[in-house]
């Protein structure tokens, strides 16, 4: 008796086979077996031979070999989602970057609030470079040490009893506006409504880009002129205008879920939290039983002076938002949440493929190590007190160009108050003395350097800027 399945085999095998022979016969014959053959096989013999002949993939070009022509490939294959300066960064050491033209610069980016120990850091390099020695990815499939470690010392430097960890700010604004979302629905709640302020910023993702209350980057998003439901504002430190929210989003059938605030505003133009503003969004959360989040993506790890900027304004979120710094540039985003928005979430109700992979984690605990080890959150509070006291120096200096000095630690804004100079302008003029600053909004420009740096380079930064406002003055 013939075995079914060894059957099948052989009959595959053959008519693989057949089908083989058939294209080395119709190779050989050329053009006048094909001229017989109906238009439609001559395209499916031709598909077929690609498929089965023709693998062999373009290789990627060496980037070394780009350094004059990377502008070139970024117009042809990169779609344009970026305004981006005419630098194109080779190197970094510290609080310094090298362009392809061997120019330095001193960066008071780190790109974006988010390289804390600045570039090339020995002890985050260790680390990252270890662990992908022993393995970078294996999914949330299993138990990795890495996280269970990072999530320890978050949960152990601050009120958060658990985290979930995800792969940006984005990301991390995301899970907690879907921890509020189903806390409200846990609370019988079917229209629950997310409270946050005008000219706030909490990411490009749909839901995260609603709940940023600027209407500029809203616009061609929404459904039928709407975006994501669920979302009201209020004033930023305006208590009357939340309490106003408040009444609103209990209103019409409609339950509070969440007040999600910045401690401080960052691409809103570096405006810090005011104490009784957030006193007042603890009161009224509890009041209807909502969460109060703030987000700390910009904010947090170490930025203000105090781990998280919340510290600064004396109030206890039930959930928080990190990302940027915790990984030193490595991208990882956590969500920390405590009492009921720690346990909202079960099993298949939020995930991550690449949340809390080895290789971040590493690098988040890397970062951690160095902040207790070198007490950054000294050097913080010393350099950023030395940027304001220089900042408000010159702004008294060049009064009719700049004008208020904002913010908390090494997150640093100063106005550009004159009518006919912009944010962009002054940082433009700033690259030109050889230092790297970013505009908060149209009419701030932003100082965030990296959390190690040291008193002489901030008395450099200042001193450049100084030259970039009187070019711009001339």
């Amino acid at each position: 008796k013939v075995d079914n399945n060894k059957f099948l085999v052989f009959t595959h095998l053959s008519l693989l086979y057949i089908m083989k022979l058939s294209l080395t016969l119709l190779a050989i014959a050329g053009p006048s077996v094909a001229a017989f053959a109906p238009v439609t096989n001559a395209r499916s013999t031709t598909s077929l031979h690609a498929t089965i002949e023709n693998t062999k993939l373009v290789p990627p070009k060496k980037v070394e070999d780009l350094a004059e022509t990377a502008q070139e490939l970024y117009g042809k294959n990169v779609q344009t989602t970026y305004g981006r300066y005419p630098l194109t960064v080779k190197s970094g050491e510290g609080c310094w970057l090298t362009t392809t033209d061997g120019k330095k610069y001193l960066d008071c980016v780190s790109g974006i609030a988010t390289c804390a120990l600045g570039h090339n850091n020995p002890a985050l390099t260790a680390a990252v470079t270890k662990q992908m020695q022993t393995m970078h990815h294996v999914s949330n499939l299993y138990f990795i040490p890495a996280q269970a470690a990072l999530a320890n010392w978050l949960c152990e430097n601050s009120n958060a009893d658990k985290v979930f960890f995800c792969n940006s700010g984005a990301e991390a604004n995301e899970a907690a506006i879907k921890v509020a979302r189903r806390h409200a629905y846990n609370r019988g709640i079917t229209k629950p409504v997310i409270i946050s302020a005008e000219q706030s910023f909490h990411g490009r993702t749909l839901a995260a880009l609603t709940a940023t209350a600027q209407p500029k980057y809203h616009k061609g998003f929404g459904y039928d002129g709407k975006m994501v439901p669920g979302f009201e504002y209020c004033k930023y430190n305006d208590i009357a205008s939340l309490e106003a929210a408040v009444e609103s989003a209990n209103s019409d059938g409609k339950g509070l879920a969440a007040i999600m605030l910045e401690p401080l505003q960052g691409e809103g133009g570096i405006i810090p939290g005011d104490k009784a503003f957030f006193a007042k969004a603890r009161e009224l959360a509890d009041k209807h039983g909502a969460l109060l989040m703030c987000d700390e993506v910009q904010a947090g790890m170490g930025r203000t002076g105090t781990l998280w900027g919340h510290e600064q304004l004396g109030v206890v979120p039930d959930v928080f938002t990190s990302a940027k710094a915790l990984g030193g540039g490595v991208p990882i985003g956590a969500m920390m949440a405590r009492g009921d928005a720690a346990t909202t979430f079960g099993p298949g109700d939020h995930a991550s493929t690449y949340g809390g992979n080895p290789l971040a984690c590493a690098a988040g605990l890397a970062v951690a190590q160095y902040m207790c080890d070198h007490n950054v959150l000294d050097n913080v509070k010393a350099r950023g007190d030395q940027l304001e006291a220089g900042l408000k120096a010159l702004a008294e200096k060049y009064p009719t160009i700049l004008g208020q000095v904002r913010g908390w630690g090494l997150l640093r804004g100063v106005e550009c108050i004159a009518s006919d100079i912009t944010a962009g302008d002054l940082v433009g003029a700033a690259m030109k003395e050889g230092l790297l600053l970013v505009p908060a909004g149209p009419t701030v420009v932003r100082f965030v350097p990296p959390l190690i740096v040291s008193e002489e380079e901030i008395n450099l930064a200042l001193e450049r800027f100084e030259n970039a406002v009187k070019a711009k003055a001339n």
